[in-house]
């Protein structure tokens, strides 16, 4: 019996709807990393990018669990000395929710030169409305 190898050309990509204030911050980013990658699949190969698009609807509803809303911080530079930057997980959810989500699934991916197209197929939404019923997500429970 031979191994199976999926082809670029054999690629299909279904899509995933998903309800960010019915899960906490860390389910819900291993569910969209796995959908991503395509490691729910049977076709699953680790060289191709064969992974789904998932759509993410209310982000500003993220469920976190014990004192992460104080305690969890969030980094940034500016590239000169002393331009560190730090914001608590409360103050990004006001300003950008999507950010939080974002990375949080860009730390699960491997990382390699697919980790950029994939995570361009993430789409995060603040409310309960997305541009993306044409493509009828089928969503994930």
């Amino acid at each position: 019996m031979k191994t199976y190898s999926q082809k670029a050309g054999e690629i299909k990509r279904d899509w995933w709807l998903l309800d960010a204030s019915s899960l906490t911050l860390g389910k819900l980013a291993v569910i969209i990393a796995d959908k991503l990658m395509g490691k729910s699949k049977i076709t699953y190969t680790p060289h191709i990018d064969n992974g789904d698009y998932v759509v993410v609807i209310n982000a500003k509803n993220i469920k976190v669990t014990g004192d992460k809303m104080v305690q969890k911080k969030y980094y940034r530079h500016s590239g000169y000395p002393g331009g560190i930057k730090e914001l608590k997980l409360e103050e990004v959810i006001e300003k950008d929710p999507s950010r939080v989500i974002k990375e949080a699934v860009k730390g699960m991916m491997p990382k390699n030169k697919l980790a950029a197209d994939r995570l361009a197929r993430l789409k995060i939404f603040n409310g309960a409305e997305h541009p993306h019923t044409a493509q009828s997500p089928k969503e994930i429970k």
